[in-house]
């Protein structure tokens, strides 16, 4: 078995989409950045590339590739998986804790975690996410920006 943990965030932009887990918040402001910004799978992307000690997202997709702006995270989460997968392992369980201000996020985390569990080809049993503020306080409660962290658990798969 291994554990890995991710982090990301990123500063919030008015005018851009508002994608987390896939799910488009609606709201007049979203994580800026190179691709979809989407701070929760970018998070869940370097845990599973960590407990595989595989580096980080930014290795694998730069963001001084013009093929990676705007690029869709569920799509890149496939190709960390497809990577993970690769090496033998297999999803265990994912923990994710996205942090933001507003707006609540709690209507849409059901969504987020099917997308998720489908990209993935697990049960929505084996994902959790989770939305919290921080009392206003720092980057995230002043409502400048947005935080996310994820856990994993991969298995090694059995040879039959």
């Amino acid at each position: 078995m291994k554990i890995g943990y991710g982090y990301d965030a990123h500063r919030l932009k008015k005018g851009r989409k508002c994608i987390l887990c896939g799910v488009e918040i609606p709201c007049d402001f979203g994580p800026d950045g190179h691709s979809d910004a989407d701070v929760a799978l970018h998070a869940l992307m370097d845990a599973l590339l960590g407990a595989t000690a595989l580096g980080d997202i930014g290795g694998l997709f730069p963001d001084s590739d013009q093929r990676w702006r705007g690029a869709g995270s569920i799509g890149l989460l496939k190709e960390v998986y497809s990577i993970v997968r690769e090496r033998g392992y297999k999803l265990g369980n994912a923990d994710i804790t996205i942090v933001l201000e507003s707006p609540r996020l709690s209507p849409y985390i059901g969504q987020m975690r099917a997308n998720i569990a489908d990209a993935l080809g697990t049960g929505i049993e084996n994902i959790s996410v989770k939305a919290t503020t921080e009392e206003k306080m720092g980057f995230t409660g002043d409502g400048t920006g947005i935080s996310s962290t994820a856990a994993v658990l991969l298995d090694k798969r059995q040879k039959t």
